[in-house]
């Protein structure tokens, strides 16, 4: 099975709602930072991807019918060539409300789990560390990491084929992923989840 949404955005910009309802409209599973953990191997391979070894990713999104988040994000370039008729779905948020979400849930998440002296060197460390380096060196910074952001996001809007793209936010709810699948719009409510206070809590961070 081939993916037939390629998620672009980052995280903190609806990627568990996006792939609530993708899993919905596509009848299958979608491929999210959650199935790393999931799935033992998968560390690795993005630890080494990131470092420049290409993975079959036929063979390692078989059964995933999409892809969002990190740490698949930054390579839907590749990814569009391998799956070409996919649509590619880019995520997105104004900086502002985007670092005030990732800069109190994933990025202190990582800043202790890989960024520490004793932290194990073991390959979620290595994916973790090589993720945010291809983000930007300087992701705990606020006007670094909001400029890096705006950069990403620039930059898939003016290199993804025009006829493939699609530019979303939670708020746009089924629509405009609906008429770029060519799919009804359920009749039920979008899945709004993982808001910041959800994420906190899954990522151990209450109280911090």
């Amino acid at each position: 099975m081939p993916l037939q949404v390629i998620g672009a955005g980052l995280g903190r910009t609806g990627t568990s709602s996006l792939k609530a309802a993708l899993e919905q409209l596509l009848e299958g599973p979608c491929y999210h930072m959650d199935e790393v953990a999931r799935r033992p191997q998968d560390p690795t391979v993005w630890a080494d991807a990131y470092e420049g070894t290409t993975p079959d990713w036929e063979a390692f999104f078989d059964g995933f019918t999409a892809a969002v988040d990190w740490p698949s994000a930054p390579f839907w370039p590749e990814l569009a060539t391998v799956f070409p008729d996919a649509v590619i779905v880019l995520s997105v948020r104004d900086a502002d409300s985007w670092w005030a979400s990732v800069s109190r849930t994933i990025f202190p998440a990582m800043a202790a789990a890989y960024f520490i002296p004793e932290a194990n060197n073991d390959d979620w460390t290595r994916m973790g560390r090589a993720m945010m380096a291809a983000f930007t060196e300087g992701w705990q910074d606020e006007a670094t990491a909001k400029a890096a952001f705006s950069t990403y996001n620039d930059s898939v809007r003016a290199t993804a084929p025009a006829g493939r793209l699609v530019q979303w936010q939670p708020g746009d709810g089924w629509a405009p992923l609906c008429t770029a699948l060519g799919v009804a719009i359920p009749d039920r409510p979008f899945p709004h989840v993982n808001n910041t206070a959800d994420a906190r809590r899954a990522l151990g961070l209450e109280g911090s």
